[in-house]
């Protein structure tokens, strides 16, 4: 048998050399026939391949290095020596005065007058010291009332009375023309210290009007420095400053400073509308600058629902600015663990060096005196590694992308009409490869789609909440390696497809990519990774609003026809109640609440319109509650219109946060109230929120609408009030209290009494 395939081997090895002579005899002869020159052989390709594993290696290299440079960049907050203008030391002690007095809600006495008499004090101090210097300080304490309506959160009307602002103003002794505005704000959400959103901003403001206003020069341009008391509020006090404040019409840009986290760096994530002589002026000022245009497009595209003072005066004051904030630790934002010790000194550091030399810069700028004549233009902004920005108009931008497309095009074109395109082989494999990627694409998202939804169904939702790199390592492997695959199947099916592969084989790679994910699927379906913590250095807790509520229905005829009282829970992530339920049992799905599509906002007290975010709620059965501010809701007066409507008007005594809900009936509609423009602007679901909120002593609320009369059976309109007692004895009830006492340290239940009464007409 060996003899016998030995002289098989040498007659095959001789029969492909005689064949190899003979072709290469016939192509001889072909040339001496037509006169060609030598065919050149094409080197083979698998010659510049890399060996597998080389190949990978320098791919995680890659990856580690960039992630390297990254996590550096992020960490250092503070490049070089600072120059001792801003002071972050006594910045921090401003930080940690303000949030010593706990939440700052609007209308409660920590933010009306704690909170306010303590700035007033430490501008009093920077006036007295400055008062020798060649600039001025003029402090203005503004209460004002108004309403306005929003696109925001699917759209509602805002009615805000008798709201704090502290505006001082520091210019020249021989006055300004032109301002410039600063804006922070120094009210919290209940619950929460609010340190990072926005009481560091405010302390930041503090220690930057300082150093501005111990100049040794003049200043060129004025600035305002506007502390507001009603931001969480959506947007309140800065609404009364822009549209009533004389100073206002004097105001050219503006900075706002804001928080989407705890701590960090500051981002410039909003600019404009236009002027991009705002951006310039950060690029060219910013000490450590740190500024995206992709979040603008993000923000703006209402995606995030959020939003911040750059709105009001953007669209109320038709004024140009400049929006930054605080995104690190997002988890913490809005909760009990905003607190002043997660800020560091640097952090602080870098912000005020930021603000101080940007306002600097704007105040003795050409620009802000004459911004119209800078107006047209929008820029691209980007930071590289937060060392430098890099910025240009989105003109420049524009023509790159038409350059780039006509190049390709002509490339292309060049391909095409050349001698080796036989029969289209170029146009068809670049459909082929065309194809080959976009269906990479889909295959891909829909692996990682179904990967998701099995996560879901099986209950392990969420995991990466608190472990980010598990996510990382089993979607990304299985991202990876699904488009590695689809590529290597393309390759081995269709030879002549050509793509730039590092590596000879993708078969120890497919492997390793296929043996992550499967550990890290196993894992995560076995329930090892918990999506929250407690844990102090870096919690992740569950967010629960949970209301201790009392609802009161009433009918056509005044009198009540139902009432009932419960704890009132909401969840606000994809988990809902699954792990809160083996902890109280009670909360289960027994008492999922549904909408009562005949009662307004579902006849719930919904503090804000996000009954469309908010899917998964929960109602307790509790006691009656009683607070000892109860609301006062009565009808002044119900009269026909010589035009055919009906006009009711009301007048309402409560706490400083209320919500007030309108149903039109079946055929009826609102033509006017009193409200904003006086146009009534309804929510996605058609119907029509009012946010209410005071600050002290202010008289009873009075309002009306009119609405045409269908003269049905049922009335013409549901109306509902809510009060929420954010703060006070009012806030906590024994029932509330033992409630929370079961939630685990891992969660985050912000809690407070509220009322619901309904009315039909």
């Amino acid at each position: 048998m060996e003899k016998d395939t030995t002289i098989r081997r040498i007659k095959s090895l001789h029969g492909r050399q005689n064949n190899v002579s003979e072709n290469k005899n016939d192509s001889q002869d072909q040339c001496g026939i037509n006169g060609c020159s030598e065919v050149k052989k094409k080197p083979e390709v698998s010659l510049y391949l890399l060996h597998e594993g080389v190949g990978v290696a320098l791919v995680t290299v890659f990856i580690l290095v960039l992630w390297g440079v990254v996590h550096l960049s992020l960490q250092q907050l503070v490049i070089g020596k600072s120059t001792g203008e801003f002071n972050a030391i006594r910045a921090r002690k401003h930080l940690e005065r303000i949030t010593s007095v706990g939440p700052r809600p609007t209308g409660s006495p920590e933010n009306e007058i704690l909170t306010v008499n303590f700035l007033l004090e430490q501008i009093e101090h920077i006036k007295a010291d400055s008062a020798s210097g060649p600039n001025s300080v003029t402090v203005d304490v503004q209460r004002p009332t108004g309403s306005f309506s929003i696109d925001f959160l699917g759209g509602f009307t805002s009615y805000y009375d008798r709201v704090s602002n502290i505006a001082v103003r520091l210019e020249p002794k021989a006055g300004a023309q032109h301002l410039m505005l600063a804006n922070c704000h120094f009210d919290s959400v209940a619950n929460s210290p609010g340190a990072s959103d926005d009481a560091v901003s405010c302390a930041v403001m503090l220690e930057v009007l300082h150093s501005l206003a111990n100049l040794s020069t003049p200043l060129r341009h004025g600035v305002v420095f506007l502390f507001n008391g009603a931001e969480e509020n959506v947007l309140q006090a800065s609404h009364g400053f822009i549209t009533q404040h004389p100073w206002a019409k004097q105001v050219r840009a503006f900075i706002n400073l804001e928080a989407a986290g705890v701590g960090g760096k500051e981002v410039v994530f909003q600019t404009g509308p236009e002027n991009p002589w705002l951006v310039q002026a950060y690029v060219h000022a910013a000490k450590h600058p740190f500024a995206s245009v992709v979040g603008q497009e993000v923000f703006q595209s209402g995606v995030i629902p959020s939003d911040t003072d750059f709105r009001i005066y953007r669209d109320f004051g038709n004024i140009p600015g400049i929006d930054l904030a605080f995104i690190e630790n997002g988890f913490l934002y809005h909760t009990k663990y905003d607190t002043s010790d997660r800020i560091l000194t640097d952090s602080i550091q870098r912000a005020g060096d930021n603000i101080l030399a940007v306002l600097k810069h704007l105040v003795m700028s050409e620009e802000l005196a004459d911004s119209s004549e800078y107006r047209h233009g929008n820029m691209v902004f980007f930071d590289l590694l937060g060392m430098v920005v890099v910025a240009y108009p989105a003109r420049v931008g524009t023509i790159i992308n038409y350059m780039t497309a006509m190049a390709t095009f002509l490339y292309l074109f060049k391909k095409c009409s050349h001698p080796s395109n036989v029969g289209g082989r170029y146009i068809k494999e670049l459909v082929y490869a065309t194809a080959v990627v976009i269906l990479s694409w889909l295959v891909t998202l829909l692996t990682v789609l179904i990967i998701a939804l099995v996560v879901s169904l099986t209950g392990r939702s969420m995991f990466w909440y608190n472990d980010f790199y598990t996510c990382i390592f089993m979607y990304g492997s299985a991202a990876t390696g699904t488009m590695v695959l689809i590529h290597t199947l393309a390759k081995n099916l269709y030879y002549g497809l050509h793509f730039i592969y590092l590596a000879r084989s993708t078969k120890w790679l497919l492997a390793g990519l296929g043996t992550v994910f499967t550990v890290f699927l196993v894992l995560v379906l076995c329930g090892m990774f918990f999506p929250y913590t407690a844990d102090p250095s870096g919690p992740r807790p569950k967010r629960v609003f949970l209301q201790h509520t009392t609802r009161t229905f009433h009918g056509l005829d005044g009198q009540v026809k139902s009432r009932d009282s419960g704890l009132w829970i909401n969840s606000f992530d994809y988990t809902g109640m699954q792990h809160i339920t083996p902890i109280i049992p009670e909360i289960n799905d027994t008492i999922r609440t549904s909408c009562q599509e005949d009662r307004p906002f579902c006849g719930y007290p919904w503090f804000l319109p996000v009954k469309f975010l908010v899917k998964k709620n929960w109602y307790l059965p509790a006691p009656e509650v009683f607070p000892r501010s109860p609301i006062e809701f009565q009808v002044l007066s119900k009269e026909q219109t010589k035009w055919g409507t009906v006009k009711i008007t009301f007048e309402v005594k409560g706490p400083s946060h209320m919500s007030l809900y309108l149903r039109p009936h079946q055929g009826a509609s609102l033509s006017s109230w009193s409200f904003g423009d006086g146009v009534p602007q309804y929510h996605l679901a058609g119907e029509y929120f009012i946010f209410y909120s005071h600050g002290l002593d202010a008289p009873a609320w009075n309002f009306w609408f009119e609405i045409q009369d269908p003269s049905g059976p049922e009335g013409i309109i549901s109306v509902a009030i809510s009060s929420h007692y954010f703060f006070g004895e009012d806030q906590r009830t024994v029932q509330l209290e033992d409630m929370l006492k079961r939630f685990p340290k891992w969660a985050f239940p912000s809690s407070w009494v509220s009322t619901y009464h309904m009315y039909r007409y």
